[in-house]
């Protein structure tokens, strides 16, 4: 989430076309980053950023998202067990239950030792490739519709954040069933499942197809919170420090904070339909409506657990933002390195 730039000799930017660009839309590019490849925390949240007009003609934005997948592959695996754990708690952690951070990981090692930590984390990584392309290209087409045919049109902030939030529904609708299938896998017990094919398999037998989409309506509406919040958060910091240190831009690691900080806040804004998301994917369809729809859901967690409950499993889903903001960082820098993308 970071929009400052400034250009080092023989970036392959177009200086001048640059700033032409709504500053709250280049956030990123101080740090060679993208929003999405710097905050990657497995959330579905996040607005896809604009690559320059340079970066399009000269297909520099594929790199982006190549150095961006591989950083976010890692980041995910790294912090895996916090995101199984996290689930393992939003499905059956209750007022009534001892399931917490230590008991949780106790758990998990009780029942099939360390790797089963990293259980749901091959097809997490999997989907990172897919997800990103389509929603940069869907980002792109609506861009155009809002534009109304004018490639030179300059859209706001609002029309932006539309597109952004547009693109992510598009891609969540394609790749949804992963989703699902990913909760399941983190979820099984040992020797539930051989695998994802094996997964997709009885939960399409057992289930029907329209399992593949359950929690679908929630996962869509947390979409617009998460991705609104934590832009205004963030250039709400932003400008906060740089009115304190008179217009001085930011350094890396005060960027670093204010797109934890921002990140954070969306999650917490969208946390409970994130909830009531993934227990509507762990479960098979039961007939009854206290548990099977999303407003089903709220009530039965309000009446059982009160407004508390639905926020059950935060604590290890903040702990794995600042690991996963660094390691995103550390790696994405490593491999547009590799790569030859210059960028200041």
């Amino acid at each position: 989430m970071f929009w400052d730039a400034t250009l080092a000799e023989g970036s392959d930017l177009d200086v001048p076309d640059f700033f032409e660009v709504p500053q709250p839309w280049r956030h990123a590019k101080n740090l060679g980053l993208t929003s999405e490849e710097i905050i990657d925390i497995g959330e579905n949240g996040l607005v896809p950023d604009d690559f320059t007009e340079t970066e399009l003609k000269t297909g520099m934005w594929w790199r982006h998202l190549v150095a961006g997948g591989a950083a976010g592959a890692v980041s995910r695996t790294c912090t895996a067990p916090l995101d199984r754990l996290k689930v393992l708690l939003q499905v059956h952690g209750t007022k009534n239950s001892n399931l917490n951070i230590r008991t949780g990981f106790r758990q998990m090692l009780e029942e099939g030792g360390y790797k089963s930590l990293w259980r749901g984390n091959g097809i997490n990584v999997i989907k990172i490739a897919p997800e990103s392309a389509i929603k940069f290209m869907a980002y792109e087409q609506v861009k155009m519709l809002f534009k109304g045919g004018d490639p030179n049109k300059e859209l706001g902030v609002v029309e932006r954040l539309l597109s952004g939030s547009a693109a992510g529904a598009i891609s969540q609708t394609i790749i949804y069933p992963m989703e699902v299938l990913k909760t399941r896998l983190a979820l099984r017990k040992t020797g539930q499942y051989s695998g994802i094919f094996d997964c997709a398999r009885k939960v399409a037998q057992q289930e029907g197809m329209g399992s593949f989409y359950r929690g679908y309506i929630p996962n869509l509406l947390g979409i617009i919170p998460y991705a609104g919040i934590d832009l205004a958060v963030y250039e709400t910091l932003k400008r906060a420090y740089m009115k304190r240190n008179k217009d001085q831009d930011p350094g890396i690691f005060a960027l670093l904070l204010c797109g934890t900080v921002s990140s954070t806040a969306g999650q917490l804004a969208s946390y409970p339909l994130a909830l009531i998301r993934t227990r509507l994917q762990a479960q098979a369809s039961s007939g009854s409506i206290k548990k099977d729809t999303m407003t089903g859901q709220f009530r039965y967690i309000v009446k059982h657990d009160g407004f508390r409950g639905l926020y059950r499993g935060i604590a290890p889903n903040f702990l794995k933002v600042a690991p996963a903001v660094s390691i995103s960082y550390v790696v994405y820098e490593q491999v547009r390195t590799a790569m030859g993308i210059k960028m200041s």
